[in-house]
């Protein structure tokens, strides 16, 4: 069963001769894994963390960074030696077989689909924020007010996110309807959160006092760990980038670029933002009764909240508007958090991309029904596993908490990281003369040290998440077993037929939101 694997060549000889047009250069990928990596995480999740580890969150972002670079370096050989779409799902099935694929796969599910309904959570609580400061324009726009019942999930005091399952509803019906960005729209997309960041940096860091930083690690390095397992979705996207390899011109040196190069763009803003919160309106964690810190998007939380009027970095859901707002800069603090209304819809549009790209070519392969891969007549999208995929969205982002989301997306991410990496090290070892134009430098060291690091990660997130991991991955190994071993393609012989039109069939899918 583990020798059922897709051969290398037969998929770079495919993805050669039929191919997606390739259009994107290293500063368009750059531009890509930006707008992907930029989102719910550093707008949202640093009160998260904050509430996790308080100042030493700023540990917990470098940690995460560490991490996800060394993740980076694999991602980037893999990327650039095997340039097709896929990720790591196709990684894993051309260098360790079916079953380890499948996991692979069902785990992208979990992280892309999840993330999307945690970015919509996130731009609800913008939305939401928004609306509440609209009274200081009483003048010339109408007040608007959300009842907190339909603005917040069941752990936040309310019934449902109406305003998060819109907007997944609605990213869904652009999908289906088969609407994307231009390059030009995205890159204004990604210049309207950089610029929004760069603000919140210029006004946040001047005003930072030492003393906020003290105590720095009011709950102990455990809590400093348990904050980066959740501030690792804040860097979740850069993998995205790779499901761009059959649409990059010279993959072998732009793949690379864009993967390395929009983390490390990311890294230095998370790293200033962390600081001017801290510095500047404190992060000092909520505590239970007993001395504990109270989970990030319980009702525990909420309650505590309340009794201080919400008047805490850790209790907002817009945090850094929340802050430009208490530093004296209301103005400013509304227009980052338009700037987030703005972006965030855009990362939601990725997410959900990456997460039907998956499911299709799994679809091609056999391993999920060939429903999922069906063409719509006149859009021509893959309209069935994209609506699949947008309810399945929406109704989590209406009921959980951002904090939760993000901790089950990143289960998947980390799972699928730890795959790649050990996928570097099998091929060096069971093809050690392929033609790498990227080699991740200290192999021996980079790759074992992102597995360590992953599987760290991933057990400091909470009981709850990881139980639900193992659900998902006992659930997923039962389809596998009872239907998809016995209709892969690659089982029944059809590996040639389907490789030929995996990646770009006759009535093909729009390429990535942002690729003209």
């Amino acid at each position: 069963m583990f020798g059922r694997i897709k051969p290398l060549d037969e998929i770079l000889a495919t993805a050669e001769k039929k191919s997606l047009h390739r259009s994107l250069g290293a500063f368009q990928l750059t531009m890509l894994g930006v707008g992907a990596v930029i989102g719910t995480g550093i707008f949202v999740l640093t009160a998260e963390a904050a509430q996790k580890a308080g100042p030493g969150m700023m540990i917990s972002f470098v940690i995460a960074g560490v991490v996800c670079a060394v993740a980076a370096l694999c991602y980037a050989e893999m990327a650039s030696m095997v340039p097709v779409s896929g990720s790591a799902y196709t990684y894993s099935y051309a260098v360790m077989g079916e079953p380890v694929a499948w996991v692979v796969g069902w785990a992208l599910v979990l992280e892309y689909a999840i993330a999307a309904g945690a970015v919509s959570v996130g731009w609800s609580g913008y939305l939401v924020g928004m609306l509440a400061h609209l009274n200081d324009y009483a003048s010339i726009l109408p007040n608007i007010v959300i009842p907190v019942e339909l603005a917040n999930g069941p752990a936040g005091g309310g019934i449902i996110n109406l305003p998060a399952l819109l907007i997944a509803l609605a990213v869904t019906g652009l999908l289906v309807l088969g609407t994307k960005e231009s390059a030009s729209v995205n890159a204004v997309l990604v210049a309207i959160k950089i610029a929004a960041l760069t603000a919140f940096v210029l006004l946040a860091v001047p005003v930072m006092h030492s003393e906020k930083f003290v105590p720095f690690s009011p709950l102990g390095f455990s809590g400093i760990s348990a904050a980066a397992a959740s501030i690792f979705f804040a860097y979740v996207g850069f993998d995205a980038v790779s499901t761009a390899a059959e649409e990059t011109r010279n993959p072998q040196r732009n793949m690379p670029i864009g993967l390395i190069g929009s983390l490390a763009i990311c890294t230095v803003f998370y790293l200033l933002v962390a600081a001017g919160v801290i510095g500047s309106v404190g992060a000092t964690p909520l505590l239970a009764a007993d001395g504990t810190g109270i989970a990030p998007g319980s009702k525990e939380l909420t309650q505590a909240c309340a009794a201080i009027d919400n008047q805490a970095v850790v209790c907002s859901r817009e945090a850094l508007a929340w802050t430009l707002r208490q530093i004296g800069w209301p103005q400013v603090g509304n227009l980052v958090g338009l700037a987030a209304i703005m972006a965030l819809p855009s990362v939601i549009l990725m997410m959900m991309y990456g997460q039907t790209r998956i499911a299709f070519v799994m679809s091609r392969d056999g391993l999920l029904p060939e429903a999922l891969s069906r063409i719509h007549p006149k859009f021509r999208t893959p309209h069935v596993v994209t609506v699949f995929t947008g309810v399945f969205v929406a109704l989590f982002a209406a009921f959980f908490p951002v904090g939760a989301l993000a901790d089950i997306s990143n289960s998947g991410t980390l799972f699928a990281f730890a795959a790649v990496s050990i996928a570097v090290l099998v091929l060096r070892r069971t093809d050690p003369g392929r033609a790498r134009p990227f080699r991740t430098p200290a192999v021996k060291l980079v790759a074992p040290l992102s597995v360590i690091g992953c599987i760290y990660l991933f057990f400091r997130l909470s009981a709850y998440t990881l139980a639900l991991f193992a659900g998902w991955t006992v659930v997923g190994l039962f389809v596998y077993v009872l239907y998809s071993r016995s209709r892969s393609h690659v089982a029944r012989g059809h590996v040639e037929v389907h490789e030929e039109d995996a990646d770009a069939p006759a009535n093909p899918v729009p390429p990535l939101p942002g690729v003209e």
